[in-house]
C-alpha cells in the first residue's frame, strides 16, 4: 500500500501520517515513512529524539554526484536520467518503532529555478520507492505534489489530504486535489483535524459535498505534549484518536482495492 498524505502546513499532516506508520508497523507490515516536506517534522511525529541527527538525502553531495555523474551547483552538464537509487532506502533509512524513515530534505534552487542534480536524484528515488518497493509508503508531502509526476502517481494508491477548520486550510486542499487529478490520481481522503465541534465537522463537510468524510481527529493538549515531550504522535493520542486512526487505515485498505 502507497499513501501520500497532503496539505497546508501546520494542519498535523505529520501527525497523521507518523500514527498511521507506527500502527501499521505494529500490525506488523514494513512500513518505509518519507519525509518530503522541506520543514520536516515527521522524525519528531515518530517520536525519534531530537538529538538524534538524520542527514536528508539531498544533503548527501557526494552520493548524487556519483550516483547523477555530476557536480551539484554546477550548470550546463550532462547526468545521467536515471541514477542507481534502489539501495537507497535499505542504506539511508533510520529505523524506529518498526518504522524506516527516509528524509529528503528541501532542494536548493538555482538562478534558473533548478537544482537538477538534486532533483534528478530525489525524483528517481521517489519513483524507486513508489513503483518498485514491496513495503508499505506512507509520504509526508509538502502542501501539494512536489514530488509526484504522471509515471509516479500511478503507484500512489490514496491520497489523505489533511486539514482543519480554516478556510486557507480548505483552500490548499481544493487546490491539492485538483492538481493531484490533473496528473491522474483520484482516490482521496480527507481527515479533519483539530476539530472541537459539530460547527467544525460541518464547515470541513460543506468544502467537499463530491467526497465522503468519515475521519475527523479532535484537538487534542495531549499530542502537542507528546511532541514536546520527545514522544511520538501516538503516544499522545488516547484511544478514541488512535480508534479513528484505525478506522481511518481500513477506510484507505478499501479505497485502495476498489
Amino acid at each position: 500500500m502507497k499513501i501520500a498524505v497532503s496539505g497546508k502546513g501546520g494542519v498535523g499532516k505529520s501527525t497523521v501520517c507518523a500514527s498511521i506508520a507506527l500502527l501499521l508497523a505494529k500490525k506488523g507490515q514494513k512500513v518505509l515513512a518519507l519525509d518530503a516536506d522541506p520543514d520536516a517534522n515527521l522524525a519528531s511525529a515518530l517520536g525519534i529524539p531530537s538529538n538524534i541527527k538524520i542527514t536528508p538525502i539531498s544533503k548527501e553531495i557526494a552520493l548524487i554526484e556519483e550516483r547523477t555523474g555530476t557536480k551539484v551547483d554546477q550548470y550546463g552538464q550532462m547526468f545521467k536520467l536515471n541514477p542507481e537509487v534502489s539501495d537507497i532506502a535499505g542504506k539511508y533509512a533510520f529505523s524506529h518503532n518498526g518504522v524506516d524513515l527516509l528524509v529528503l530534505g528541501a532542494i536548493k534552487r538555482g538562478g534558473g529555478g533548478c537544482a537538477c542534480a538534486e532533483n534528478i536524484f530525489i525524483k528517481a528515488l521517489v519513483s524507486d520507492l513508489v513503483l518498485y518497493k514491496n513495503e508499505t509508503l506512507i509520504m509526508d508531502m509538502e502542501a501539494g505534489i512536489e514530488h509526484l509526476g504522471r509515471a509516479t502517481v500511478s503507484g500512489v494508491d490514496v491520497m489523505i489530504i489533511v486539514v482543519e477548520p480554516g478556510q486557507r486550510s480548505l483552500d490548499c486542499a481544493q487546490t491539492v486535489i485538483k492538481m493531484s487529478k490533473e496528473i491522474g490520481l483520484s482516490k482521496f481522503e480527507i481527515v479533519g483535524n483539530k476539530i472541537t465541534s459539530d460547527t467544525d465537522k460541518k464547515f470541513i463537510t460543506d468544502a467537499f459535498p463530491n467526497l465522503k468524510l468519515n475521519a475527523f481527529l479532535p484537538y487534542c493538549e495531549s499530542i502537542r505534549n507528546a511532541d514536546r515531550d520527545s514522544l511520538s504522535a501516538l503516544d499522545g493520542m488516547g484511544e478514541a484518536e488512535k480508534s479513528i486512526i484505525e478506522e481511518l487505515i481500513n477506510q484507505i485498505w478499501n479505497l485502495s482495492h476498489e
